[in-house]
């Protein structure tokens, strides 16, 4: 009878020590994201910023967490509505451009005003510190990772652009509403699209012209489809959109903690640090192109940038008081985030 006693109970310690490793296991099963964005898979940031960052979240979090990179849209819906993709749990994180819905982020928006940054590690990183102590509030409904900065934004036309009166008249391709409002301050008609369709707008006439940073010119093939392209003195930005990286807020809390503890790792100033780092790299690559492509290059000197500024300042001023009646201190947070952006002008 003892024999058969000690027999049973072995049998239920061993069950015992069995169930007990078996539910670290059960904790260690692998959760895969979908991460959404836009841009073709060799573009500079899916390729550059986004993909690493996989990885080194993928590393980090122990074989708790997969990543799945969905480029191009292929999940379904336009760019403007990614960030509502990832807030409403259709996917887990985007990449997005965050002025492609305006008035959204009225806080954030600051930093699009004229001649705000002048290289996308500086302005993204000025950009994260802006938001986390200013902003925090437009993200409440998602679980923010990062935002950026491109680097600066300038026109690429089919015709030159040396001064103001050139213009006239043109379709300008526009990021976002302030450059937008900057474009019909400087007499030409903006038109609204996001930056996939750059490509076939120029090369059917539809815009006469872009806005965009150097490094959104390989993907789109930009050097091939016009000839002129416009930097300002001192590489100041003609205009600056902001990015967000943004993850459904449930789907992070539902996580293991090593995972949380993996995208926590590389969120923030880190996050934003790495792609702004990206962005200017991207930067490089692009006017490398443009110069190989034998294009021109125009460069407005300080003082044809005075008159620029006397145009900038109306919508600026335009921008603050926008913001004042939506109930923000925008003259503060203009103040503010021109402190940020010299913080970190080094």
């Amino acid at each position: 009878m003892k024999a058969v006693r000690r027999t049973l109970l072995s049998a239920a310690a061993l069950s015992a020590a069995l169930g007990g490793l078996a539910v670290p296991a059960a904790h260690a099963e692998e959760v895969t994201l979908r991460f959404h964005q836009m841009l073709p898979s060799m573009a500079t940031i899916p390729r550059m910023a986004i993909k690493p960052w996989i990885q080194d979240v993928e590393k980090a979090s122990g074989g708790t967490l997969k990543i799945k990179q969905y480029d191009s849209m292929v999940l379904g819906g336009k760019p403007p509505e990614l960030f509502d993709q990832a807030k409403d749990g259709v996917v887990d994180i985007i990449w997005t451009v965050l002025s492609y819905t305006p008035g959204r982020f009225p806080k954030t928006e600051v930093f699009e005003v004229p001649f705000m940054t002048k290289n996308a590690t500086m302005g993204s990183m000025a950009l994260q510190d802006f938001v986390e102590h200013n902003a925090m509030d437009e993200y409440k409904d998602v679980k923010l990772i990062c935002v950026h900065t491109h680097g600066p934004g300038n026109f690429h036309t089919k015709d030159p652009v040396t001064k103001i009166e050139d213009l006239k008249g043109k379709k300008i391709r526009g990021a976002g509403r302030t450059v937008n409002d900057l474009i019909t301050a400087l007499g030409a008609t903006p038109i609204g699209m996001p930056v996939p369709a750059v490509g076939e707008a120029l090369s059917k006439g539809v815009i006469d012209g872009t806005t965009i940073p150097y490094e959104v010119v390989p993907a789109l093939k930009v050097q091939q489809l016009v000839k002129n392209h416009t930097l300002f003195a001192k590489g100041i930005s003609l205009y600056t959109n902001t990015f967000g990286v943004v993850m459904n807020k449930a789907k992070y809390e539902s996580l293991p903690e090593q995972a949380k503890k993996a995208i926590d790792a590389q969120s923030g100033m880190a996050c934003a640090q790495r792609f702004g780092e990206t962005m200017d790299k991207g930067d490089a690559g692009g006017l490398a192109l443009v110069r190989k492509a034998g294009n021109t290059i125009n460069e407005i000197d300080e003082i044809e940038m005075q008159r620029w500024r006397r145009y900038a300042d109306v919508v600026i001023d335009s921008w603050v008081k926008r913001s004042k009646e939506a109930g923000l201190d925008g003259a503060g947070l203009l103040k503010t985030a021109r402190a940020t952006v010299a913080k970190y002008d080094k």
